[in-house]
């Protein structure tokens, strides 16, 4: 499948020939109105979403269906013959999305996106009735490697364009072999928003449960949940669970600094942070970091599984792709089956530490 990217005029003409100039959708030829987004151009970063593949020929009714996502991604591929959807690279592949971005889940319900909250997605969702449709629950975004990172697999992405970090103030954090996990008011899930009940969830329930009534309705703590034992045995960890973000209910992730208040009022610990600073090149924020996290396993005596860089002011969930990179050190995953299917080996813990503050 050619995945040319294509000018915004070229587009337009491409898609137009392809389909006749004709509605793809209506049951009688009628005149194609709009070379219409599957997914919304927003949504391709630089390239936006120009590829023919991305394409469909809609008369104005169905143009006006298709916005406001009556008509499913999935529909518009198939009438135009497209059997593989190309997607923006931050999208997850075992993942269905609508127009904008929203994950849409077996049963119909969805996940909003990083356009969900903007006027004009609120108000044709509102005018297509489907703003009820959507869980109070959002997925975290996926964290691009830097083009240094050592372990790359099939469903993992390079970030584009790292050196939009530089000339900022960032914060370096440890990244820990875990379970990335994220904390309600009322409710607590793994990376999929449905993940079931694991024997390595229990510790982290018992902390949900002592502290849920203190997460502002609308917000969302995230972090790792240590307790199980995945790539890396961990000897002596202050906790099993360490925060790495906080996103209020305009889905913003706080800033660093709030974040480590924050989670110190909720008395939970937030990931090792490596260091902080202002670089004016990619080689000396790479240096900074992996120096710092040599130091951290010699004074520490842990293996690190990589670092993770952000910038220390809040984050729109839409921009989160850019704002964060991470690196992970080669050959991190050395298990052949994945660890929930084994049997659960809890990592080690400082105990004078843990017992103070484990719920």
């Amino acid at each position: 499948m050619s995945i040319r990217l294509l000018s915004r005029d070229e587009f337009k003409t491409a898609v137009f020939k392809r389909d006749g100039g004709q509605c793809v959708l209506c049951s009688t030829p009628t005149p194609a109105v709009d070379a219409h987004h599957i997914i919304d151009r927003s949504l391709w970063g630089d390239s936006q979403g120009y590829y023919l593949e991305n394409g469909v020929s809609l008369c104005e009714k169905h143009h006006l269906d298709a916005e406001m996502t009556l008509v499913s991604c999935d529909d518009l591929r198939k009438a135009i013959g497209i059997r593989v959807a190309l997607i923006p690279e931050h999208f997850y592949t075992d993942e269905r999305y609508d127009h904008w971005g929203n994950i849409i889940q077996p049963s119909g319900m969805r996940i909003k996106g990083e356009l969900f909250g903007q006027e004009n997605v609120q108000k044709i969702l509102k005018q297509a009735s489907l703003l009820g449709v959507f869980l109070e629950y959002v997925k975290y975004p996926r964290t691009m490697h830097y083009p240094w990172s050592k372990n790359l697999k099939n469903d993992d992405r390079m970030h584009s364009n790292p050196e939009i970090l530089l000339n900022r103030d960032t914060v370096t954090t440890l990244k820990l072999d875990g379970e990335n996990t994220t904390m309600y008011p009322e409710y607590f899930h793994a990376r999929s928003v449905d993940s079931r009940h694991h024997e390595s969830r229990n510790w982290v329930k018992a902390l949900h449960g002592k502290i849920k009534h203190d997460i502002p309705r609308g917000w969302r703590v995230c972090g790792e949940n240590m307790y199980a034992t995945h790539s890396i045995h961990y000897k002596h960890l202050d906790s099993y669970f360490f925060v790495f973000s906080i996103w209020d209910e305009n889905n913003i992730a706080l800033s660093w600094n709030d974040t480590v208040s924050y989670a110190g009022m909720l008395g939970l610990f937030t990931v090792p942070a490596l260091c902080m600073g202002t670089y004016k090149t990619l080689e000396e924020l790479r240096y900074s970091a992996e120096a710092n996290m040599k130091g951290y396993e010699e004074q520490t005596g842990e293996e690190a599984e990589g670092y993770v860089t952000r910038v220390m002011d809040p984050i729109p969930y839409k921009d989160f792709r850019s704002l964060v990179a991470k690196a992970v050190r080669k050959n991190h995953v050395n298990t052949d089956d994945h660890w929930m299917t084994k049997k659960v080996v809890p990592n080690g813990i400082n105990r004078k530490v843990f017992d103070k503050y484990a719920p």
